[in-house]
């Protein structure tokens, strides 16, 4: 990479960085344009160089959010030792993730009225969404749940994103485990026992 491509590599992660803590501190609306400029130390030219507004680099924040998720609930669920409990541990994993209060200001607070339902449902079946689903079909195809994947994954994922929403605004210290361990046995009712294992 020459020395160009390094800096503007540079310019373009020290905008994310101080977009991505501002945006988590005091929320996408009450951040201004100038507010990320001076935290990243770069010029209005710099940004609109690599983002052709805030709202763009609100996406872009988001998108390195949704890779992050994405790598933790993959690594939780390759870890289980059957498609179902890689299921439910890929959703543990989300769960730890989403549920910090940076991620849950910008993804699940902020992200769908900023970008818009369809976009950041777009955005969500490519990462989190998209990984539930595989999930759920993996976990049908191995004879662990039995339904409509979709369907299913789509009850699962409303099942997490409004844990995520209640267990942030919770002051109960125990509401992420409660949460978690209330996950568990709501999925553990949905596990497929074929009449031979009764």
């Amino acid at each position: 990479m020459g020395v160009k491509a390094e800096r503007a590599s540079a310019t373009r992660a020290a905008l994310l960085a101080a977009a991505r803590d501002l945006f988590a501190t005091v929320g996408y609306a009450a951040t201004g344009t100038e507010t990320i400029l001076a935290a990243a130390g770069v010029t209005r030219g710099a940004l609109y160089h690599h983002f052709a507004d805030k709202r763009a680099l609100f996406a872009a924040v988001c998108e390195t959010l949704h890779v992050e998720a994405q790598a933790v609930i993959e690594t939780d669920a390759d870890a289980a030792p059957s498609a179902f409990d890689g299921l439910i541990a890929g959703c543990l994993g989300f769960l730890d993730f989403m549920v910090r209060p940076e991620v849950r200001r910008i993804l699940i607070l902020d992200a769908p009225s900023v970008l818009g339902w369809a976009a950041w449902n777009e955005m969500d079946r490519r990462h989190g969404f998209g990984l539930l689903i595989e999930g759920v079909q993996a976990a049908v195809d191995a004879g662990g749940l039995k339904g409509d994947p979709l369907t299913l994954a789509v009850m699962i994922n409303g099942a997490l994103n409004y844990g995520v929403v209640w267990a942030g605004q919770s002051e109960d210290a125990e509401a992420l485990k409660q949460l978690k361990s209330s996950f568990v046995h709501m999925m553990e009712t949905l596990r497929y026992k074929s009449p031979e294992d009764n």
